[in-house]
Parts: C-alpha cells; structure tokens; sequence
C-alpha cells in the first residue's frame, strides 16, 4: 500500500513538476504562517498589546507596503528573472521571524519590537512576496492549466492549514503557565522562520516556461503604463468592486478577535477550532468549486463567498447572547457553514485579475490593485475599532457594529454581481 501510493506520488511529480513545485510552495508558506502568524494578536495581547495595538498589526505593515508596492511593481516588471525576487522575500520573511521570536526578551517595550519587526515581515511576504509572485505565475502557468494548479496548491494550504493550527491550539491550551505559552509562541516563530527559509531555495526549482519581456523603468515608462491603466475599464471596475468589498471584510479583523477572546472567552483550543473549522470546510467543498470553476467561469461563484460572509457577524451577535458554551458552539456551526463557500475567493479572485490586467504591463497592475487593497486593510481593522469604542466598547457597541457589517457585505454582494453583468456585456461582439 505504502509502495503504491509512493509510486504513485513519484509519477504524479514527474508528470506534473510545476504543479508539484507550487504544492509544496504552498505547504511551505502556509506551514510558516499558521505555525505563527495564526496567533499574532494572542501573542501580542500576551506582551500587554491594548485594543488599538491589536489593530496596529494590521495598519504599520500595510502603511509601509504601500510605500514599497508600486515602485516594487514597476520594479518586478523591469526583472527578466523575478523568481531571484520572490526567493529573496522568503527569505527575508524567515530572518524576521526570528528576530520576532526573541520580542519576549526585549526588556523595554516588548509590543513596539514584536510590531515592528511584524510589519517587516508582513511587508516581505505579503507585499514584495505577493506582487512578484502573482506576475510571476502567469509565466510559469499557461492560462488553461491555472485553475488545476491553483486547486492543487489550495488543498495543500489547507492540508497543513488544518493540521497546524489545530497542534499549536492543543499545545498552547495544555501549557498551564503565562510565561510558558509566550515561550512557545517564541519556539513557533522560530520554526517558520526555518520552514520561509527553506522554501527560498525550493522555490528556484520553479522556472518560467514563457517569461515576460522585461521594461525599463523610466518616467517615459510610468506614463505610458498608467494610460493603459486608466484606459482599462474592466480592470477599474474589478478594483472598484474588490475594495468596497474588501472595505467589509477588513472591517470586523480586530474586533472579531476581541469579540472571540472577550465576549465569548474562548481558550487557545477554541480560537484554533475557527480556522480549522474553516479549512475543513473549505476542503470539502473545494473540488466541487474547482470543476464549477472550469465549467462556468470563475467571477459568478465570487458572489456566494461574499454572501457567506456577510452572514458571519450574525453568529457573533447570536454567541454573544447565548451562555459561555452554548454561543461557542454556536458561533462555531454557523463560522463553518459560511466557509463552505469562501474558497472562490482563494481560488477564484487571482484569476480574476489576472484575467482584467493588462498583460503588457501585468506587475504595474497588479501591484497598484495589492497597494489599494493594502491601504483598505491598513485602515478598516481600525476603523472597526474605532467604531466600537465610539458606541461604548461594550457588548452592545460590538452587536451594532456587526449589524452595520452585515449590511454592507450585502451591497458589497450586489455589487460584484453588477460587475459580473457588466463583464458579460464586454464579451459580447460589437
């Protein structure tokens, strides 16, 4: 049995390299940042963060990407070889998780290290990381075979994002002291730093098959590339779309935690359980959205992942009212029933700027998308918080912010569906 599925394994990497190479991309990546980054706001909360530090994990790495993302756009698409790039980004991510790993020890101001060093990182593999990465696919990747490989990449995500953060729960949970699970929140970021560094010199393995022409960067350049931009209506409308929606998701980041590890009083077991419930969902339903996917296109499902989410803060307001272990449990159903739609914004939304981005000029606009969308998440998170403390930072202040939430991931819903439409009308001829 063993031998087959060996065999098997070794067919499956001869036959299909590029596809294995991405797997294991993806294991590698999402290994490291639910290994540690699944629990950055516990582990600042444990240094002594307040509720507005918490939602400073989200604004300084976004504020200072957004510095970095367009020069690093126009910078990539200058690159003939952009996979020296994204090697160097994983890299640096893993040299920053260690440095994050010793922020207990640091005698004075302990939050300001862990959030600075945090932004770096975050910086490193979710801007520089990301950008290069996405205009570096479609050179690697022919466009019919994106949807296979994006799928198999996403079920080893979710394969490891399922195991891990439910060992670091168990683990987390039967340590009894405080300095003890800040110890082994140190000992988790240390071990994503070795994971990011390894998969910096994996990821070499993975060569570009049809790499873009490389540009000079030139004022010259900049202007003709943001006249293409300006004249790609189909690209504004998706980014338009994309940032109300985004706007509503980033919304609730910080209080959703607060609401988890305040209201409902959920251990470190229980806060692992929403990703993992997430993941399980995700993973059952993941095949059937995949063949959806090469059947009828990616941009529809896009809407049924917005509609879950838009009913998610009412299993927040829902828990809240309920007592201690009933409203987990509660909140807990109704967190696993949203996520069986939620891959189709895994899976479906790269693809879908991929598809309105203008090819000649791919890193430029993808990095100007990732620099709009950051600056969303660099603020919302706060906002959110801001609201809550407006209403009075208490139980009811958290169920009427939620309401609100709920409210505009509706009309986030209804308008990607206008978007749809109006990307129908474009394919039409004449």
């Amino acid at each position: 049995m063993i031998n087959r599925l060996l065999l098997r394994g070794r067919q499956f990497v001869n036959a299909q390299p590029v596809t294995y190479n991405y797997g294991v991309d993806g294991l590698l990546v999402m290994g490291a940042l639910s290994i540690a980054a699944n629990n950055n706001n516990l582990f600042a909360q444990r240094l002594g963060a307040t509720d507005f530090q918490l939602a400073h994990l989200q604004l300084f790495p976004h504020l200072l990407a957004l510095f970095l993302l367009i020069p690093a756009g126009l910078l990539v698409g200058s690159l003939q070889n952009k996979r020296k790039v994204i090697s160097l980004m994983l890299l640096l991510t893993g040299i920053f998780f260690a440095v994050i790993s010793i922020s207990a020890f640091v005698p004075s101001n302990p939050v300001l290290f862990f959030v600075v060093f945090f932004a770096l990182a975050s910086v490193s593999v979710n801007g520089m990381y990301n950008v290069t990465w996405q205009a570096y696919f479609p050179e690697v990747v022919p466009e019919e075979k994106r949807n296979t490989v994006l799928t198999f990449r996403t079920r080893m995500t979710m394969f490891i994002a399922l195991i891990v953060p439910l060992s670091v729960g168990i683990i987390l949970t039967a340590i009894p002291s405080m300095s003890g699970k800040i110890a082994a929140h140190q000992i988790f970021y240390a071990v994503a730093a070795v994971l990011l560094i390894i998969n910096s010199f994996h990821f070499r393995k993975i060569k570009a098959t049809a790499p873009a022409e490389s540009k000079r960067v030139s004022f010259a350049e900049i202007k003709v590339a943001v006249r293409r931009l300006k004249g790609n209506k189909p690209f504004i409308i998706f980014t338009l779309a994309m940032l109300f929606f985004h706007m509503t998701w980033q919304i609730d980041w910080t209080i959703a935690f607060i609401c988890q590890a305040n209201y409902l009083q959920m251990n470190e077991l229980a806060l692992t359980l929403v990703p993992v419930s997430g993941v399980i969902a995700q993973l059952l339903t993941l095949k059937f959205w995949s063949k959806n996917n090469a059947k009828k296109g990616v941009d529809q499902p896009v809407v049924y992942a917005i509609l879950g989410l838009a009913v998610l803060p009412l299993g927040f307001i829902a828990a809240m009212n309920m007592s201690h272990l009933q409203g987990i449990i509660l909140f807990l159903v109704v967190h696993f029933i949203t996520q069986l739609t939620i891959v189709n914004i895994v899976l479906n939304l790269f693809q879908c700027l991929l598809k309105v981005s203008d090819e000649e000029y791919r890193s430029f606009s993808i990095s100007i998308y990732i620099s709009i969308m950051t600056l969303s998440n660099a603020i919302m998170p706060r906002v959110g918080v801001w609201i809550y403390h407006q209403l009075g930072a208490n139980a009811q202040a958290l169920q009427i912010t939620f309401a609100g939430i709920v409210v505009l991931r509706f009309i986030a819903a209804g308008l990607w569906m206008l978007r749809v439409k109006f990307m129908k009308v474009q394919e039409i001829p004449g």
